[in-house]
């Protein structure tokens, strides 16, 4: 069997020539086996007993399936496969569905094939559909779904195709060279938008003049463009320059947020979709992708200092075309994000600038006194920071365990909260939509006891 590549994803099975006679005979079926060794055993007991018409039987029976295996190795027909997902990127608990599609490019039908697709264990059990006839010409598609919990890069393919013959001697299979990636990314929890005091506005809603020092008479003007309003037309400008100059245009002061993950596998216990660190993943992912739609540019910055490769200075601009690209960047590393083997937060607050972060949201795990003392730190370099505190001894717990006392937790939550941080404790099975609004209270009236701050815009 010869196969070959069409448009598109389609891919090209190896042909298999290697091996000859020995790959026709491997491809026997257990019918096959046994037809053979019948007809063995009664060529030889004719033999013996001198059976001519015993003979021929064992001939018979032996020959078959030797003439079977020959057929179908030397069967010459081109055969091209594809595979599409839908949707290729996918939250975790969702389902995927894969369409497979052959297409006999040859001059002559196929006989029955097995259509067989290599997929992780973690994705499902691996499908199988078997194939009737295809006409030359023809074309079959089928489908199937796969579903994980866990997020994470799998890999699917390659695919095989097994051909049989009518009386099913024998089987050989043949595989194509080509596989796709499904990508499971972490869920998003849709966030409520609340107002962060001390935060600013998002892209479009804090926005600056150009002024020069002496004040408004002096505002910087530029060239006069086809189109703009003569209302804004600096007069004294264009008496000195000698041409036409207007005002210039109020400059949109894009906000900029960095939602830090804590990844150090000493701050989390457990493990498995329902772990104190998989609810971290997934409310950094509901963080990222809400900031993005309120126009923040966003940045992800983990305990080691790295972030999403691609991203700029200030991250990742959102309200933009791009801003969908930036999230599908940002969702795939969380997809693969795994637990690091740093001790300390240092790094990331080395990578943060002093005082021009603007917000900072922070899924933080077990903190001892030192790394609280960094924590505690970083907010002197944004202009408003949102903690949430993972107890994972919590999250281990079992219903019957006896509750470990909080005074370490809450010692850590008050030196945040001393240092200026909107600090939360998250609990096992809690729901970051909550706990969201909860911090909007608490920083509000944060805000309102301290004598107010500066007025924040919705997040």
């Amino acid at each position: 069997m010869t196969t070959a590549a069409g448009p598109g994803q389609h891919s090209e099975a190896d042909r298999g020539d290697k091996g000859g006679v020995r790959t026709a005979l491997a491809g026997l079926t257990t019918r096959g086996r046994s037809f053979l060794a019948a007809g063995i055993a009664a060529a030889i007991c004719a033999y013996v007993l001198g059976q001519s018409d015993l003979l021929r039987v064992g001939l018979l029976l032996a020959v078959l399936p030797l003439v079977c295996a020959t057929v179908l190795y030397r069967t010459r027909y081109r055969v091209a496969g594809s595979r599409r997902l839908s949707p290729a990127r996918v939250p975790a608990g969702s389902e995927a569905r894969v369409h497979l599609r052959v297409d006999n490019v040859s001059r002559l039908p196929t006989g029955l094939l097995m259509l067989q697709d290599r997929v992780p264990y973690v994705l499902g059990p691996r499908p199988r559909f078997v194939l009737d006839r295809v006409e030359a010409g023809g074309r079959r598609e089928v489908s199937y779904r796969v579903r994980s919990d866990l997020r994470g890069r799998y890999p699917l393919g390659p695919l095989q195709l097994r051909l049989t013959d009518p009386f099913g001697m024998c089987e050989l299979t043949r595989s194509f060279s080509s596989y796709d990636t499904l990508t499971v990314i972490p869920r998003v929890e849709p966030l409520p938008p609340v107002r962060f005091s001390g935060e600013a506005k998002g892209y479009g809603d804090g926005r600056q003049r150009s002024l020069a020092l002496a004040g408004e008479d002096d505002v910087i003007p530029r060239g006069y463009r086809y189109g703009d309003d003569l209302r804004r037309v600096h007069w004294r400008s264009t008496a000195r320059y000698g041409e036409l100059m207007v005002r210039r245009e109020e400059q949109p002061q894009r906000s900029r947020c960095t939602v830090l993950l804590d990844t150090r596998s000493l701050a989390f216990r457990g493990a498995g979709p329902d772990s104190a660190f998989e609810w971290a993943v997934s409310g950094t992912a509901s963080a990222l992708v809400h900031m993005l739609e309120r126009g923040f540019s966003v940045r992800l910055l983990t305990d080691t200092g790295n972030s999403v490769p691609g991203e700029g200075a200030d991250g990742f601009a959102g309200a933009s075309q791009e801003s969908a690209d930036a999230a599908g960047l940002m969702m795939d590393t969380l997809a693969v994000i795994d637990h690091s083997d740093g001790t300390g937060l240092s790094r990331a607050y080395d990578v943060l600038r002093g005082g021009n972060e603007g917000l900072l949201v922070a899924f933080l795990g077990d903190l001892d006194e030192v790394q609280a003392t960094v924590a505690a730190k970083m907010r002197q370099r944004s202009g408003s920071a949102v903690a949430f505190l993972l107890d994972s001894d919590g999250w281990v717990r079992e219903p019957g365990d006896a509750a470990r006392p909080l005074d370490r937790n809450e010692e850590r939550l008050r030196m945040l909260r001393e240092a200026g941080w909107t600090a939360l404790r998250v609990p096992r099975g809690a729901s970051l939509t909550e706990l969201w609004r909860q911090a909007d209270r608490e920083r509000t009236g944060l805000g309102a006891t301290s004598g107010g701050g500066a007025e924040g815009g919705p997040a």
